[in-house]
């Protein structure tokens, strides 16, 4: 049975991340939302919905991917915000053809041989149910639930009954049998893995420089460079190609992005090929402890985040200069490159250029000369598409 991924119109509670890619491929734990349902249902191949503004390049980055396009036969449509929880897969596997899981107007999952589309309704001929299930209705959510998806997949895809994990001389190890080490790791002296609190995962080609901590959980992404003296808490996720210093915890690197230099960043949502300049400092929480509200892009206000600890979002490409300040619950849109010491607060649209009270529009040739320097640096280019889709986001101004 061919499982599909899907998105709805919901994925724009998830900007500015999903500006540049769908719902699916949102890092949570140590997998992408995505690939955790494929796992779990057994897709041999990838077959995606998404919005179709994000059609041709993902054609161009997936050449072998189903993408918008729907195969003949039964089919299992997963909803890519699925919330994994004790009775989710249990819940789907005990569908019947022709029926539908929903959540109020919310479509969970749908098992049928008809056609489904971005945004359309259920089918005709297709029996809702209410689900148990939940879905991740804001960026936010992800934060919240890292830590716990971390500990999810370490013990359903890393962990290995016989594994212990074997150091040399000068490094520190706790609970050796929650640590899962790839292939080509360099960890130097005086660095610790702590365990204790949950699971450790770094993956191939990472190395951890003299006197880092990491705590679990955590996840250290492929050919990541952990530098001198980090300190990283439990609740971190941490992409591939990144490089990481400071102090970071509770937040989720997609990839390819840095943050090399001291500095907190705690409970935040960092997208690709951003780059925070020495000393950016965000806040989590809030003096007077009250819930943090965050800016969302479809209801075009802040809305609660359900939690009093809530750092920033920041889309791709942003950049920050040295001593920048973040304040609670802030999300700073694609491609913006602010600077300054005074406070930014609630929301940077996209394509912003300055400090926090003189923000201008940030010209879209001299931001595509920066993007291309930066991926250059890692051996890669802005594509056609690729840059054809961040064009029209900025207007072309």
């Amino acid at each position: 049975m061919q499982v599909i991924i899907f998105d709805d119109r919901q994925c724009s509670n998830f900007y500015p991340v999903t500006h540049t890619r769908c719902v699916g491929d949102l890092r949570c734990g140590i997998l992408k939302l995505r690939q955790r349902l494929q796992h779990i249902f057994d897709a041999d191949d990838t077959c995606v919905i998404l919005d179709p503004r994000l059609q041709t390049i993902y054609r161009e980055r997936h050449p072998d991917w189903q993408i918008n396009t729907v195969p003949a036969g039964q089919k299992l449509y997963l909803n890519s915000r699925i919330k994994l929880e004790s009775d989710t897969i249990d819940e789907i596997e005990a569908m019947s053809p022709h029926s539908a899981l929903v959540q109020g107007n919310e479509i969970v999952a749908i098992l049928s041989s008809a056609e489904y589309r971005f945004g359309d309704p259920i089918p005709n001929g297709i029996k809702s149910i209410p689900a148990k299930t939940l879905l991740y209705q804001h960026i936010a959510d992800l934060v919240h639930d890292n830590a716990r998806l971390i500990g999810w997949d370490f013990q359903n895809v890393f962990y290995e009954a016989d594994n212990f994990f074997e150091t040399e001389p000068g490094v520190t190890v706790l609970h050796p049998y929650n640590i899962w080490i790839g292939e080509d790791v360099d960890l130097a002296p005086n660095v610790v893995l702590d365990a204790s609190g949950g699971p450790i995962v770094v993956d191939s080609g990472v190395k951890v420089m003299a006197g880092s901590v990491i705590t679990g959980p955590a996840y250290i992404g492929k050919n990541t460079l952990v530098k001198i003296g980090a300190k990283i808490y439990g609740g971190v996720s941490i992409g591939p190609v990144c490089k990481v210093g400071g102090e970071i915890e509770s937040s989720i690197f997609q990839g390819y992005s840095n943050k090399q230099h001291d500095g907190f960043l705690g409970h935040a949502y960092i997208g690709e090929w951003v780059n925070l300049g020495a000393d950016t400092n965000n806040s989590d929480l809030k003096n007077t402890y009250k819930k943090v509200k965050i800016y969302s892009y479809q209801a075009k206000t802040q809305i609660d985040s359900g939690s009093r600890f809530m750092g920033c979002v920041l889309g791709d490409h942003v950049k920050t200069g040295i001593n920048c300040s973040l304040n609670t619950g802030l999300v700073v849109g694609t491609g913006s490159n602010i600077y300054g010491g005074k406070l930014f607060s609630n929301f940077v649209p996209d394509f912003s250029w300055g400090e926090a009270d003189s923000l201008c529009s940030y010209r879209f040739a001299e931001f595509s000369q920066t993007a291309s320097i930066v991926k250059a640096r890692r051996g890669m280019g802005m594509t056609k598409a690729e840059m054809e889709l961040l064009k029209n986001l900025s207007n072309g101004e």
